[in-house]
């Protein structure tokens, strides 16, 4: 079945380079990304994990677990985790999951059910595990982006896209197009005049169905 936005996510059992885990044990009640990959030890993704080992204090900031999936062993993460640490200058601290069976993936909807890896496999065959789902304290996906195997994904803009949503859940707005922290944000539709003057203060209505205001506090 399809995974969708607001969906809870799958519950799984899987070993990973620190130990087995229970993925919605792991959670924690806790904001999470999940970012996959189709291969170890191969080139765009060695950064990517090197540039989210890199923003360890971000993701501390924001109490937030990151967890890896990648499908290929135990092993194997375990020494591509040096490469990756030397490639960022920084420890790969977090667990990645072994799913050498591809069930993590298919629960995922990053592969179809009939998928398999063959002898001998390339990245090629597993193209499609390149995807991060942010997940957010009630097991439930935020958001998902799939990137093609030739372009390294922007950990920068899944901070962004991660601040936005803690602060939609937290505060009750929308985000308009190219959001930092900061700047005004967007008091949706369904809260009156009185309401969101009650709610925010002073806002600008541009629109009767578009007002912004600054982010409370």
């Amino acid at each position: 079945m399809a995974l969708r936005i607001n969906d809870t996510v799958p519950d799984f059992k899987a070993d990973t380079s620190d130990g087995p885990i229970s993925f919605h044990d792991w959670l924690d009640g806790k904001w999470a990304i999940l970012f996959s990959h189709p291969k170890d030890f191969t080139p765009v993704c060695t950064t990517e994990f090197g540039a989210v080992s890199q923003l360890a204090d971000e993701w501390a900031k924001r109490d937030t677990k990151v967890i890896g999936i990648s499908v290929d062993g135990v092993e194997d993460h375990k020494k591509w985790k040096n490469d990756i640490s030397a490639f960022a200058g920084a420890p790969a601290s977090f667990p990645i999951i072994a799913d050498e069976s591809l069930d993590v993936s298919k629960m995922f909807d990053m592969l179809p059910a009939e998928a398999y890896l063959p002898d001998g496999r390339t990245p090629a065959d597993s193209a499609t595990v390149r995807s991060v789902f942010i997940i957010g304290p009630d097991k439930q996906l935020k958001l998902m982006m799939t990137y093609p195997m030739t372009v390294g994904r922007n950990f920068a803009e899944v901070l962004r896209a991660l601040d936005a949503l803690q602060a939609s859940a937290k505060h009750g707005v929308a985000m308009p197009a190219n959001w930092t922290e900061g700047a005004d944000v967007i008091i949706p539709a369904t809260v009156s005049n009185e309401d969101a003057t009650a709610k925010f203060g002073e806002f600008t209505t541009h629109f009767p169905y578009l007002r912004t205001t600054k982010l409370p506090g």
